[in-house]
């Protein structure tokens, strides 16, 4: 599929671009414009659309090739423009020489028709070559239940996954497992204390240990296999079977939660396969042929200094175990080079901003380009209910959940909710706003629109009148502001998915979801459908499926049902 088949905004742009250097090569020939070469120039969609429907700055950025006044310029270029068989019906010098173009019926009835055709594909792209990406999000350590966080993550990051498969890319989502480490370690202690309190008095939890309810709830459910036989056991021996119990269990707890959020994982790939099949202890070797290590204070450094990290960080420990670094460094050793994607993305929280220069100074070290690891770092989230921030301790055990969070509000809500801002904005969490069937409420205003259109068809049919192909519409009807404005919105659709794409950002996707909505009532309640001439009402109602296409397909990108009664 080409990239611009279905992209009429880009389809228009590299058009206009081409009309434009054949204006000035014409301009040039017969003496008009000196001998130069045209400066590379941009060409924008306005906002302001009294600017027109596309807009260049060519000859403004020409005036120091061909010695003369923008403004001079570009009454060279229009005398020189050819407009005729294009997209374009007309245009316009604005100030100091600003180049307005506007668009001709035939590109709205293209973008009408392209809508049709696609149906349920429109908005993708062939932009990401189909190279390889795993989005890797969530990875909560799986030593208890998920909390507001990795909700807010795990949104943020299947929107990702989803608008890099929409621009064309060959999309892999990972859960990483830290089954192995210090959490791991602490999980046992958590664990292996619950149980004995069950048979012994006077054992206290340690204050970092993990105080939630859901560690007694496995050590309870142990007992209630094994009695009292782990009691008599040596520590390690009692922890192993502790953690070989209750792990299975919260792993499973994570997948079974995770699919509830609509989020499936291609590939579930577990820290201890790193260590098991020397992964880990390669990387240190390598790091050591290819000199970038040096050994202080019994310990083993690696130089990310110079690889342009702020400060050198320890590999190994002067007891030889290595540090947590080592494991994550082999774990995109392995995605990048072992398996071989073109691009990790990772999703991670606003405090591991000092963790990622040191995970791509190690790379480039490797001899990996660093560039092909990019990070998303995601601010706080807050919940708020009744206008008041909800205040939980994860320490204490009494953190909000992933769980009880779908308990309270819609699958929708939350999904569309987390997506309402870049992931590098704080986000105050509106739980009475998400559990609101309103049109204050945006993913209710949202999906509204999209019922709503499905009413309308509903109803007509149940009066005989039906859609005819969007093939068989006289577009050039459609005059109105609104009806224009709608057109043109749904048309910027796949450049959309692509921006989102390029910046790892599904926000774009919520926000134009919204847009969307707020231009089809505009449209509906300005633009009558039933009681017009037969072919303006064809026409009209081609508009109507059209925005109940794009509306869908967004809605589909954010997983978010769609429904066609409210």
């Amino acid at each position: 599929m080409d990239i611009y088949m279905t992209n009429l905004v880009q389809a228009a742009t590299l058009q206009l671009k081409e009309l434009l250097e054949n204006a000035v090569r014409a301009a040039i020939e017969n003496g008009s414009l000196p001998q130069a070469e045209l400066p590379d120039f941009i060409i924008e969609v306005p906002a302001d659309k009294t600017h027109g429907d596309f807009a260049s700055n060519a000859a403004m950025v020409s005036a120091r090739a061909f010695h003369l006044a923008p403004r001079k310029i570009a009454e060279i270029i229009v005398q020189h423009l050819s407009l005729d068989g294009s997209y374009f019906k007309s245009c316009e010098i604005a100030g100091p020489g600003f180049l307005n173009f506007f668009l001709s019926a035939s590109w709205f009835s293209d973008v009408l028709n392209g809508i049709a055709a696609d149906q349920d594909s429109y908005g993708r792209s062939s932009f990401g070559r189909n190279k390889k990406i795993l989005v890797e999000f969530v990875s909560a350590n799986p030593t208890g239940p998920m909390h507001i966080g990795n909700a807010r993550g795990g949104a943020i990051g299947d929107g990702i996954a989803s608008v890099l498969d929409w621009a064309g890319y060959d999309v892999s989502r990972e859960f990483y497992v830290n089954d192995a480490g210090n959490q791991i370690n602490k999980f046992a202690l958590s664990l292996e204390v619950r149980y004995l309190q069950l048979y012994q008095d006077g054992i206290e939890m340690p204050e970092d240990a993990y105080q939630g309810a859901d560690i007694t709830e496995h050590a309870k459910n142990f007992a209630a296999i094994h009695g009292d036989h782990y009691v008599t056991v040596s520590s390690e021996e009692r922890r192993k079977a502790l953690v070989d119990y209750a792990l299975p269990l919260n792993i499973a707890g994570l997948e079974r939660d995770l699919k509830k959020y609509r989020i499936v994982y291609d590939n579930w790939f577990r820290e201890s396969t790193l260590h098991q099949n020397g992964e880990v202890e390669k990387i240190i070797e390598l790091l050591k042929e290819k000199g970038c290590t040096y050994e202080a204070e019994g310990a083993l450094w690696f130089k990310a200094t110079d690889y342009g990290a702020d400060k050198d960080f320890v590999l190994v420990r002067s007891n030889g175990v290595p540090t947590y670094v080592v494991p994550d460094i082999a774990y995109h050793y392995n995605k990048l080079v072992v398996r071989g994607f073109d691009k990790a993305v990772d999703v991670l929280g606003a405090d591991h901003h000092g963790y990622v220069p040191r995970l791509k100074a190690a790379l480039e070290a490797l001899g990996v380009d660093p560039g092909r690891l990019d990070a998303v770092l995601m601010q706080m989230v807050r919940l708020v209910r009744d206008g008041e921030v909800i205040k939980a301790s994860k320490r204490s055990g009494k953190a909000i959940t992933l769980v009880t969070l779908l308990d309270e509000v819609p699958i929708d809500a939350a999904r569309f909710f987390f997506n309402m801002r870049e992931a590098n904005s704080h986000f105050d969490f509106d739980l009475d706003l998400a559990a609101e069937e309103s049109s204050k409420n945006p993913v209710y205003y949202v999906q509204y629109a999209h019922a709503r259109i499905c009413s309308i068809l509903k109803n007509l049919a149940a009066e005989g009148i039906n859609a005819v192909p969007a093939a068989a519409c006289d577009f050039s009807l459609l005059t109105a502001p609104e009806e224009m404005e709608l057109v043109r919105f749904m048309a910027g659709l796949p450049n959309e998915i692509m921006e989102a794409a390029k910046n790892y950002d599904p926000s774009r996707m919520t926000k134009y979801a919204v847009e969307l909505a707020t231009l089809f009532h505009k449209f509906y309640n300005t633009c009558r459908v039933r009681g017009e001439a037969e072919a303006l009402m064809q026409a009209r109602l081609a508009v109507c499926i059209a925005a109940k296409t794009v509306l869908k397909n967004v809605l589909t990108i954010l997983k978010i049902n769609v429904p066609e009664s409210m």
